[in-house]
């Protein structure tokens, strides 16, 4: 089973950055001190670790059929490609995306996988997908896409309450009966890789829950010019907060800038496949802070620099950050920045603002 088993380990020689770990159990029975160890999480990282978080079947499940199917010959693949005009959904090969703002190639493929298929399943919400997938949709991805979908509405709620917002405000926002960006990913890094993935990035959606088995992820910490990887630790998921969730917290919850690289240490012999759910807004809802909703982000927004509105849709916000990102559509470096989410300062050119309108 790729990457669930490793006769490699994590080496131990490699700088990682420690991640609160969050017991989704105790999440979900309100204890306090639990609750307290997953707010500090989203508001100073960003990141934490989850266990306990009963999707372990579904996520096997995912690294087979994310196997088998971009093991598949690349012009089957291909026939599903998402293309550049900014869609999301559907197969992305390797060297189709900018890394940095000198265009260097990406060395990852993955497929994105709608969540709106796979809840609509087998009617057809947004494209068609390869027979492998199409195969385990059923007993595998829409279980998959329910069981994370049912976490990270848990994380919203908490989240609304602790923001000081009315009951619903948040979870309005995603609901899943809305055409929306959320997506289930299974991403491949060839062996024996030395560039970058994935470039720095922030998430363009709300909540992430990434399934790794090999290391790669890497986080940049705030305030800080390093790059750490964080380490795999079985059965345990990797969470994070996106821009969606930060420009409506008025930047009480962060969106922190990480990358993918190839596995650390002898691991680099290995394929890297990882498995990831995003939760994003609808595509029709707008992006702003909800400082009419909330005093404590009223005063953050009032207490802060950054600009929180961007005057765009969730789905424009999604749309216009990957049409950057695409090789072809690139420009120069500009297209890099205006690729760009709530990144942090360090990773960015100060004196270029973010975009805050939805650029062709």
């Amino acid at each position: 089973m790729p990457g669930l088993t490793t006769s490699i380990p994590f080496p131990d020689d490699v700088p990682t950055h420690p991640l609160l770990v969050i017991d989704y159990n105790l999440v979900k029975a309100n204890d306090l001190r639990e609750l307290d160890k997953l707010w500090r999480a989203a508001t100073q990282l960003g990141f934490w670790y989850l266990k306990n978080h009963g999707s372990e079947k579904e996520v096997d499940g995912m690294f087979d059929m994310g196997q088998e199917t971009l093991d598949l010959p690349l012009e089957e693949k291909m026939k599903f490609e998402q293309g550049d005009s900014g869609y999301s959904f559907g197969y992305k090969a390797r060297g189709t995306i900018a890394t940095d703002k000198n265009g260097t190639l990406d060395t990852v493929e993955f497929l994105n996988i709608a969540q709106d298929d796979a809840l609509s399943w087998p009617r057809m919400t947004h494209r068609t997908y390869p027979e492998p997938v199409n195969k385990q949709m059923n007993d595998v991805i829409t279980p998959f896409v329910r069981k994370s979908t049912a976490i990270n509405m848990t994380f919203l709620a908490f989240f609304e309450r602790k923001l000081g917002l009315p009951s619903g405000e948040l979870l309005s926002r995603h609901r899943a009966d809305e055409v929306n960006g959320g997506e289930a990913r299974c991403i491949k890094t060839p062996p024996r890789q030395t560039a970058l993935g994935v470039g720095a990035h922030t998430d363009f959606g709300s909540l992430a829950i990434v399934h790794n088995r090999l290391g790669g992820l890497q986080v940049l910490p705030p305030g800080s010019e390093k790059w750490t990887y964080i380490k795999p630790i079985p059965g345990h998921a990797v969470c994070n907060v996106g821009d969606t969730l930060a420009i409506y917290s008025g930047g009480i919850l962060r969106s922190n800038v990480h990358r993918v690289m190839p596995p650390p240490g002898e691991q680099s012999k290995l394929a890297r496949y990882s498995i990831s759910f995003f939760t994003r807004p609808g595509y029709h809802v707008q992006l702003g802070a909800l400082k009419n909703k909330s005093a404590l982000i009223a005063n953050a927004v009032a207490n802060s620099q950054e600009n929180f509105e961007p005057g765009c849709t969730a789905g424009e916000w999604v749309t216009r950050r990957i049409r950057n990102l695409r090789i072809k559509n690139r420009r120069g470096p500009e297209s890099w920045y205006d690729s760009m989410g709530t990144e942090h300062k360090g990773i960015r050119d100060v004196t270029r603002p973010l975009p805050t309108k939805l650029t062709s």
